[in-house]
């Protein structure tokens, strides 16, 4: 197995500490005026989330987690997983509710989107929705001449639950590309 040195840490190095597979936000290195360097370093724990800060020795090592990230395509939500399939050995894998966390509001079943999954020993952490979608919007008020008192945007439901603001043009049973990483609406589709 590879060992990380204090010397190697850098923002995004996945280690593990304590049994759990972590991602370094921060690294900090520290070399006060009377006593020995460190680290003080802010990691978050892949399974739970959580965000913990620890210092480390100078010198010290922490374990290399063996987490991968694979590109597969969304297949259909089964009520409590989302499945998803490699598009070249055609394997299979079954992600949960916190696996999935934000991309779940952005995936439509049988859509075949290309979604980025980080895995840890073989079990998903972490999935990673397109950048881009194209949905259809389920209900939306309708947009009304004169109706704005500033920049002129109304809510839309989307056909996955997701709701995003759109310009007072777009109606009900358009098609909107839509941002994933930040919720925005792009353009008509």
């Amino acid at each position: 197995m590879a060992y990380y040195s204090t010397n190697d840490f850098k923002s995004g190095l996945k280690v593990m500490l304590d049994g759990n597979p972590c991602s370094i936000m921060e690294n900090e290195y520290v070399k006060p005026g009377k006593g020995q360097a460190f680290n003080r370093v802010k990691l978050r724990n892949l399974r739970s989330g959580k965000v913990l800060e620890k210092t480390f020795k100078s010198g010290e090592n922490l374990e290399a987690a063996d987490i991968v990230e694979v590109e597969m395509e969304y297949l259909y939500n089964d009520g409590e997983l989302w499945n998803f399939m490699d598009p070249v050995t055609f394997e299979q894998i079954a992600a949960d509710k916190t696996a999935m966390s934000d991309a779940a509001k952005w995936l439509k079943d049988d859509s075949n989107e290309k979604c980025t999954i980080m895995l840890w020993n073989g079990v998903p952490l972490n999935v990673t929705a397109p950048n881009f979608v194209v949905l259809k919007i389920v209900e939306t008020d309708p947009g009304v001449r004169g109706d704005t008192s500033g920049g002129g945007g109304k809510p839309a439901k989307l056909e996955t639950g997701a709701v995003v603001r759109v310009p007072l043009f777009v109606q009900q049973e358009e098609s909107v590309r839509v941002d994933t990483r930040t919720g925005d609406y792009l353009e008509r589709a």
